[in-house]
């Protein structure tokens, strides 16, 4: 399987639907051959400037412009899709439902058939700041490729999301995300490689990349790079590191990848995280206290 992650920048004045349109065809071409392309979380919103300076400027405003787009730029990744031939994960966008605003990515598959996944854990500026709320449940998703499971950027720093998506078949987990400081990017990018190795799986990390942007406090400063994680093992990868990009280098990360390598680390490996993870529970209510003094 052919990956491609994207360090996507969003530094770019989309001020027409026609410049974001080509955009997309000219990054989705130059991955021509991949199966499998992983935009960032909130690459959507590189559309909040099409309803103007005043709405962009707007934090709420501007989600709600680029909510009312999403049917545009759904059609448009699903042509993508069919006309390159790929499994497609879109930049996330915001989704306004009747619990609130919520944080959406959408997977398209070259048979033009979609499927979704919204963010768990909302972080404090998109709680306090945005509004936004949790979405829809976790799921896996079948595909032609393997079983793939969704982390939005914050949700990748909590082990119980990933070994949920695990347990229920996920063969690779993909880590959108968008983080505006040199920390954050290596929370969620700890957060992925630690996720590979508990789970003894492949993690995607694709981020957003750009700063300075005036026009859209919610992107306003993206920092990141991509990389494609594994577990540290002979049987995979000794570095747990299978590609890594450019720190703020917009462009592709590409990697080949063979599921059958995780599971013959999960069965054959040096260590077998994914088989002991049960065994954390007993350990954990035998704790006690010892005083030594």
């Amino acid at each position: 399987m052919k990956i491609a992650a994207a360090a996507y920048p969003l530094t770019d004045r989309i001020e027409t639907w026609e410049a974001y349109e080509e955009k997309l065809t000219r990054w989705v071409a130059e991955a021509a051959g991949v199966d499998l392309l992983v935009f960032p979380e909130y690459g959507a919103m590189e559309l909040a400037l099409l309803a103007g300076q005043e709405v962009s400027r707007d934090p709420i405003g501007s989600l709600r412009a680029v909510a009312e787009r999403l049917p545009e730029v759904n059609a448009l990744h699903s042509w993508l899709a069919r006309r390159f031939g790929v499994h497609l994960l879109a930049g996330s966008a915001p989704v306004e439902t009747q619990r609130g605003i919520v944080n959406r990515a959408h997977l398209f598959a070259p048979s033009g058939d979609t499927a979704f996944q919204d963010k768990q854990i909302p972080t404090p500026y998109e709680r306090d700041v945005l509004g936004l709320v949790h979405g829809e449940p976790l799921r896996v998703i079948e595909t032609e490729l393997g079983t793939l499971g969704i982390l939005i950027c914050y949700d990748a720093e909590f082990p119980l999301l990933a070994r949920g998506l695990i347990e229920a078949g996920a063969d690779l987990l993909l880590v959108p995300a968008c983080t505006d400081g040199i920390a954050g990017h290596h929370r969620v990018a700890t957060g992925a490689r630690a996720r590979a190795l508990e789970n003894q799986c492949f993690a995607i990390h694709a981020p957003t990349v750009g700063r300075g942007i005036d026009w859209c406090p919610v992107i306003d400063e993206n920092r990141g790079a991509a990389a494609v994680y594994g577990p540290p093992d002979p049987l995979s990868t000794e570095t747990g590191v299978l590609a890594h990009g450019e720190f703020d280098v917009p462009g592709w990360v590409f990697v080949s990848l063979d599921l059958a390598a995780t599971r013959a680390t999960r069965a054959r490996g040096e260590t077998r995280n994914h088989a002991h993870w049960c065994e954390q529970g007993s350990r954990i209510t035998s704790v006690g206290k010892f005083p030594l003094r």
